[in-house]
């Protein structure tokens, strides 16, 4: 970072005539030569070190730390400065100076006027010292400064007309419209393509480009704003990436990939007889555990012990004949993932990143969903995914339902943070392990053991869920898995390799399984490992020989270089075009997390590849409106090459609550940008249906009718009025309570009555209430319903019902328990009488919603054996921490 001086006054020494900057800040100090005929000339010996202090030899620029001592303050003499002026239309002077040891400062001058007048000054000086003074090298000793100020700079400040900062993301309105063009493309580029590890022929190229007299093209793009600098690399990247295959090989790895459900029991033996199972050690392991640890506290704090206890033995347990190294673990709750490798491969492993998504209740729980690490080894990227999906044979649905979830939600950030997130799908190589928990459709166990005693698994396989559902194209349908010659894996007593002998008996499954997707991947071994029994799922390995990529530098570098020649002669030839299948996009009676969908084609029906990528319209941050999104929001296009584009209006929790209001509304503008070309403009509408999800208890309390049958414009009135309702009930806080009158407030919203009276009458002995995920088809009816009517009955399984509860808390625009109230109730959570206060001071039909809320919970932890409530899961269902 940059550190301001104070009371330091510094000078641009331009010759024997230093400008006062007025102030001084700088960690690195450097001659900044500003003549044209010099600029393309930047790396040709023209700076020097003498006596501590930079210069060009030619025209004497010289920074040095005050107006009369030739003493510097900081000096980098190592660092290879560069600097680059971005000069743009109705913008001020950006200056970026960097080098290969120096961290990367950028100063800017905003204001127009001032930084054309600061040019003008400074050349003039250059000028008049040139025609002054012989062009030969000085010696430090024999140059002194002179004060000039320089108008409207010398009261500068850190906020004014110069101004340094570590990036250029404070810009003026102005320069936001004049630079959008330029910008878009920098925002977001594609992956990068793989850069060889040895750089060296890139400093060879540079340096022969120092000893051409003449500017070339990669020179002048050297001062070209900098997001067109980095609208040109990203689409070399993109051509590299679409002509890999002239320039990397196949190599052949090894990677063993293992799953076990542990049923949250520590390690009791060596598990060398699953993790070594081959002669050969193979180059890289993928282990995947689930419910690694079964308690209460592993769903509320991250540390496990049990995680250490199976890390070890994993550790313990890898192949001998090989080192291995961790490369990385991922844990969520009762699952955890852990990739090792060989220790002589690890260079060749990038780009590690970790991501969890949890499908237990309202989706976050983390007792069910999947962890998964991304990474890319040589050039090929790939993703591991561990997952735990929902149990018991009647929930196959569900278990689709958490596949969906994992695949839709998890998704990666690159460490190019300016690159689109990357999700599951967009990997060379897929692999995906874990306790899928699909079963057999066969409710007979004893049928089910004599079938296995005869040996005809192929006929029990016909049964098997997971191949339904996979032929059926519900779940895994791009997925390969490897024929089935094991017994299933579940279910044992513990410690035994007895079946089952409780009094459910469960049907034994092929819970735990192994799949993949991508190409050049051939299984070696499939099976399951009967000598562990630790837990009553055995543990499941497999073996797969994966050809890798690996980059030839040789060819990478000629290929490289031809599609820079070739760019050179074709970005000032052709303009990029498109052509759009439609522009505008109207959307019906869109509801609360109710997903919709509308595509259009684009085409290049240009000459050259394309960039298209949607931007943020003036004074936006972000391209869209929270309750849309397009997909794919950017990419490149070649000539004559079309792509679909989806527009999905999905209203969540976080957008409820305004269109509920009437404060936004389903209208949105996007702009598709097209980097060196136009801006198409796309124009959404629609109308949305308002719901009691994400509607105030205030606004709730005051309507007898469904919010369906309430005017748009009375439900504006009600929103108002909840503030003021609000702020009444606080200043009265027990006159309220005792209104009997007609237009009395109701106690608690009717829609919250409804779903805690059908639990209170259908749930209290429900097994996992609030801890299984309701069916998404059955939450849609239970919306719907509470918004059209007031049912007798409410629709859909009590795990729905229950899900439903939670999501309506969540969804409200202030919890139950007030964000003004949230600090109060930690600090006086010692005293009862004090949280009785806090209770007191609650608005109305808040206080209200509470003691009813609070009434049901009791009731629901007197069958707390049942239903395996806590009153640490139910903790959180009133309070939200602000944000």
């Amino acid at each position: 970072m940059l550190n301001k001086q104070s009371g330091c006054a510094g000078a641009l020494d331009v010759g024997t005539s230093p400008v006062t900057l007025g102030w001084w800040e700088a960690n690195v100090h450097t001659g900044l030569c500003l003549l044209p005929e010099h600029m393309s000339s930047r790396d040709a010996g023209h700076s020097s070190s003498v006596a501590g202090s930079r210069q060009c030899a030619e025209c004497s620029v010289t920074a040095a730390s005050s107006a009369t001592s030739p003493d510097p303050m900081f000096l980098f003499p190592e660092a290879e400065e560069t600097l680059l002026i971005d000069i743009a239309a109705n913008t001020g002077c950006k200056v970026r100076i960097q080098g290969e040891e120096a961290a990367e400062r950028l100063f800017e001058i905003p204001d127009e006027e001032r930084c054309l007048g600061f040019l003008a000054e400074v050349q003039s000086i250059q000028e008049a010292h040139l025609k002054a003074s012989p062009m030969e090298p000085k010696d430090s000793s024999s140059w002194h400064q002179v004060e000039k100020n320089l108008p409207g700079l010398s009261q500068a400040s850190s906020s004014g007309a110069l101004g340094f900062e570590d990036d250029f993301t404070a810009l003026s309105i102005e320069e936001k419209r004049n630079g959008q063009n330029n910008q878009a493309g920098s925002r977001r580029e594609p992956p990068p393509p793989p850069v060889p590890q040895n750089r060296q022929f890139l400093r060879e190229r540079e340096g022969s480009l120092r000893d051409q007299p003449k500017v070339t093209n990669t020179m002048r793009k050297m001062f070209l704003p900098s997001s067109q600098s980095g609208q040109r690399e990203g689409l070399i990247k993109h051509l590299l990436a679409k002509r890999e295959k002239a320039y990397v090989n196949l190599h052949n790895f090894r990677f063993f990939v293992g799953t076990w459900n542990v049923n949250g029991q520590s390690p009791d033996s060596s598990l060398e007889p699953w993790l070594v199972c081959d002669s050969e050690p193979p180059d890289v392991y993928c282990i995947g555990f689930q419910e690694l640890d079964l308690s209460t506290e592993a769903f509320f704090y991250f540390d496990s012990v049990k995680e250490q206890e199976w890390l070890t033995a994993v550790e313990k347990a890898l192949h001998p004949h090989a080192k291995y190294k961790k490369v990385q673990m991922v844990r969520l709750v009762g699952m955890m993932l852990l990739i090792f490798a060989k220790k002589d491969q690890l260079s060749n492993i990038r780009e590690i990143v970790t991501e969890s998504v949890g499908t237990g209740v309202m989706g976050k729980m983390g007792n069910k969903g999947g962890v998964a690490v991304r990474f890319v080894f040589h050039n090929t990227t790939f993703c591991i995914v561990n997952s735990h999906l929902a149990a018991h044979v009647e929930d196959f649905e569900r278990r689709n339902q958490d596949y969906k979830d994992i695949c839709a939600r998890m998704s990666f950030v690159t460490p190019d943070e300016s690159l689109p997130h990357v999700n599951i799908m967009k990997h060379d190589v897929v692999i995906w392990l874990g306790d899928l928990n699909y079963r057999l459709c066969l409710p007979d166990a004893s049928e089910v053991k004599s079938l296995i005693s005869k040996n005809e698994l192929q006929k029990l396989l016909t049964y098997d869920q997971l191949n339904i559902q996979r032929t059926q194209k519900k779940a895994f349908a791009d997925f390969t898995e490897g024929e089935i010659k094991f017994i299933p894996t579940y279910k044992y007593d513990s410690k035994t390799d007895r079946w089952d002998s409780s009094g459910k008996c469960r049907v034994p499954a092929w819970c735990d399984r192994i799949l993949w997707r991508g190409g050049n991947i051939t299984q070696l071994r499939y099976g399951s490992h009967m000598d562990l029994k630790t837990s009553d799922h055995k543990p499941v390995s497999a073996l797969f020989r994966i050809g890798v990529k690996v980059v030839d530098e040789q060819k990478y570098r000629k290929l490289f270089e031809d599609i820079v020649r070739l760019m050179d002669r074709m970005e000032n030839d052709f303009l990029p075009s498109l052509e759009l299948s439609r522009r505008e996009f109207e959307f019906q009676n869109v509801k609360f997390r109710q997903l919709q969908k509308q595509k259009f084609q684009i085409t290049n029906n240009g000459q050259v590849t394309c960039h298209f990528s949607f931007i943020p319209k003036l004074n936006d941050n972000h391209y869209c409106k929270p309750w849309l999104r397009a997909e794919p929001c950017e990419g490149y296009l070649e000539p004559d090459e079309s792509t679909d584009i989806s527009l999905d209006v999905y209203v969540s929790k976080d957008s409820v609550t305004l269109l509920n209001s009437g404060e936004d509304k389903i209208e949105d503008i996007l702009v598709l940008h097209l980097d060196r070309g136009k801006d198409y403009f796309l124009t959404i509408s629609g109308t949305y249906l308002p719901s009691c999800f994400g509607t105030s208890l205030e606004a709730l309390c005051r309507m007898r009718r469904p919010i369906r049958e309430v005017p748009v414009t009375k439900l504006i009135d009600l929103g108002e009025d909840s503030f003021l309702e609000k702020e009444k009930s606080v200043l009265q806080m027990g006159a309220l309570d005792s209104e009997e009158a007609s237009g009395t407030p109701l106690q608690v919203p009717k829609e919250m009555w409804l779903l805690v009276d059908h639990l209170f009458k259908h749930a209290c002995h429900q097994e996992d209430l609030f801890q299984t995920p309701g069916m998404q088809e059955e939450l849609e009816q239970i919306i719907d319903c509470l918004d059209t009517s007031i049912p007798e009955t409410i629709p859909g399984s009590n795990h729905s019902v229950a899900e439903a509860l939670l999501i309506f808390l969540e969804a409200l625009p202030e919890p139950v328990i007030c964000y003004e109230l949230y600090q109060r109730c930690l600090d006086w959570s010692h005293s009862s009488r004090l949280c009785r206060q806090v209770i007191f001071q609650l608005p109305r039909c808040h206080r209200s919603v509470f003691r009813y809320l609070m009434s049901f919970l009791r009731e629901l932890l007197r069958y707390s054996e049942d239903n395996k409530v806590s009153v640490t899961m139910i903790a959180s269902s009133c309070v939200r921490r602000p944000t």
